[in-house]
């Protein structure tokens, strides 16, 4: 069975930090391209990070978040410093297998979505004082 299991979340005072995992079971993320999405109750999911070969982020996060692999783990991370209130959301990882080398960088990101084929649960990130 393909499976995402994230962990990580919780509370955290904003400014604070937070270290996402994404763990993948019943397939290799070495061959897939891994996303990270947040989503606000009643909005749309958005992507905050993608990456295959390279790495992709949304303009709001340059700077603070980092997505890597850990390919021994088969899990994915999602570093995020410098957290705001508004940043407060439930954070899915996401993944399609690779079958270009330039998905994250050169498919817009408002057309990836309809791609990702796997999904995890979500993991609630609150950034409150």
């Amino acid at each position: 069975q393909l499976q995402l299991v994230e962990s990580g979340g919780g509370l955290v005072q904003p400014g604070g930090s937070l270290r996402l995992s994404c763990v993948a079971s019943g397939f290799s993320l070495d061959y897939y391209a891994i996303g990270w999405f947040r989503q606000v109750q009643g909005k749309e999911r958005e992507e905050v990070s993608c990456n295959d070969n390279r790495t992709d982020y949304v303009d709001s996060v340059k700077g603070r978040f980092t997505l890597s692999r850990d390919n021994a783990k088969n899990t994915a991370n999602l570093q995020m410093n410098s957290l705001t209130p508004e940043e407060t959301a439930m954070y899915y990882c996401a993944a399609v297998r690779k079958t270009r080398s330039d998905f994250c960088t050169e498919l817009p990101r408002s057309r990836r979505y309809q791609y990702w084929t796997h999904w995890g649960q979500g993991t609630q990130v609150t950034v409150s004082s």
